[in-house]
């Protein structure tokens, strides 16, 4: 099940469709996530399909920001990490992906993106031009 979740001033969590179609994707984690992934989906979250996978603690309904702050807060600070934001683990993931070898167009899918452009925002690796060169020769 796909889903988009937007938090609304007023009207709460609104439940509803992804921002585009290239939302509606499924990645393949890398192994060494695998175990922490399935630890945290069998402690937190329910055995059915629409059940939240980051849920407040009643398990029913959707964390509210300040609930999350109160966990993402200290983790960062004890990470020495005061200035990642959440949205941050996004770029380090995008950018761990390309510094792994990701094309643009494979980035673009994987971080369910309609276009080219929207993934490059999301990838930081300038000034590896020394490295390239060197793989190029691997290569060659």
């Amino acid at each position: 099940m796909s889903r988009g979740v937007t938090h609304l001033t007023g009207e709460g969590f609104v439940v509803g469709a992804t921002k585009s179609e290239a939302g509606v994707r499924s990645i393949v984690l890398p192994p060494h996530a695998n175990p922490i992934v399935l630890a945290h989906l069998n402690t937190h979250v329910g055995h059915f399909p629409d059940s939240l996978l980051f849920p407040a603690s009643d398990g029913s309904s959707h964390l509210a920001q300040s609930s999350f702050h109160k966990h993402w807060d200290p983790a960062r600070i004890g990470a020495k990490r005061p200035d990642l934001p959440w949205h941050g683990l996004r770029h380090y993931g995008a950018t761990r992906a390309a510094l792994a070898g990701t094309t643009l167009k494979e980035l673009q899918a994987r971080l369910g993106h309609s276009t080219v452009a929207a993934a490059m925002r999301y990838q930081h690796t300038a000034g590896r031009d020394e490295e390239l060169a060197r793989r190029m020769s691997e290569l060659a």
